[in-house]
């Protein structure tokens, strides 16, 4: 499926998105643990965009695509596709501009995010969990419907957005007189690493950007790798928001702006989401631990190194904690 703008965003892009987003959006906070630090051998600082509207950074991508569109688009309403966060974010944004929003979901999303979706006022329609099946029904939905496609990542719009939250955490640094050598976030269809890419080079050329990926869903690190996106990858993971395929167009940032993708395992990811849980005391959601779970899992590529992590979003099914049914995924 094509998205609906297919040039890459410009740094010019997400400052321009920064600014239309600008009174929508919350600037979230940045914390740091020396307890984690000790654990982890380097200095880790966490932005904390699970404390975002919706949960989860995907309210600043699609505030920015909702506000980008013209009447005559919005007229016709917006549709999508969404594990979940991207479409409460997408519903919040539509009740915000007054149009409606409609949402293909998976079946197996967690009720906490379809119950968000809901709760903002769009309409569900549930498909299978893989990718062919999300697409074929958001084509038919579209065909229904004559809305908008807003693509919840293979679209530069969404991308822009997400990269505002980088940004934002790099100039909070610099107000604090901080500085990170390396940033860090979670990646499945690539809008939030593309973006955290963009805006890092741009403000800070010589940081190094890194993309953390469960080691049960690894089309994203195949596909760099490879230099080719890699979709037939097969996905098993506990990060219900990391389960969708590299999309075109944040590939295409990733293989400019990205110095690598590394990988976790399930039980790494559910240990660093406890340790988050038990130290910083937030309640993240599992794919916003995988970055951490990186961290901890490879000690020498980070050790003493200043660190950024995105935690992208906290909207976690507390009758089904991971901890509690991990067997279910966990490497044999």
């Amino acid at each position: 499926m094509t998205d609906h703008s297919l040039t890459p965003p410009s740094f010019e892009d997400l400052e321009a998105a920064a600014g239309r987003i600008a009174g929508h959006v919350r600037r979230t906070p940045v914390l740091r643990d020396e307890t984690l630090d000790e654990l982890a051998g380097c200095r880790l600082l966490f932005k904390c965009e699970h404390l975002q509207r919706v949960g989860a950074f995907k309210y600043r991508g699609a505030t920015n695509a909702v506000l980008s569109l013209g009447d005559a688009e919005a007229s016709r309403g917006v549709v999508t596709q969404s594990s979940g966060n991207h479409g409460a974010a997408i519903a919040l944004a539509c009740r915000q501009r007054g149009i409606s929003a409609t949402v293909v979901m998976p079946r197996s999303a967690p009720a906490s995010k379809r119950d968000n979706v809901l709760r903002y006022g769009a309409r569900i329609v549930d498909c299978d969990t893989d990718q062919a099946a999300r697409d074929a029904v958001t084509v038919e939905v579209l065909r229904d419907t004559g809305g908008t496609l807003i693509h919840p990542f293979n679209d530069a719009r969404i991308i822009a957005g997400q990269g505002t939250a980088t940004r934002e955490f790099l100039l909070q640094l610099a107000e604090a007189n901080q500085q990170i050598d390396t940033v860090m976030a979670p990646v499945s269809g690539g809008g939030l690493l593309s973006g955290t890419a963009l805006a890092a080079k741009s403000m800070q050329p010589g940081i190094r950007v890194i993309g953390a990926e469960p080691a049960q869903a690894a089309d994203a690190y195949e596909s760099f790798r490879r230099g080719e996106r890699t979709t037939n990858v097969p996905i098993d993971t506990i990060c219900d928001g990391l389960r969708a395929t590299i999309g075109p167009l944040p590939f295409a940032l990733l293989q400019q702006h990205c110095d690598d993708i590394l990988l976790a395992s399930e039980a790494q990811i559910i240990e660093a989401m406890r340790l988050v849980w038990t130290h910083l005391k937030q309640t993240v959601e599992p794919s916003s631990a995988v970055p951490l779970a990186v961290v901890l899992a490879n000690p020498d590529a980070f050790a003493d190194r200043d660190i950024g992590i995105i935690l992208s979003g906290g909207n976690v099914d507390l009758a089904q904690l991971p901890w509690q049914t991990a067997n279910t995924h966990q490497d044999r």
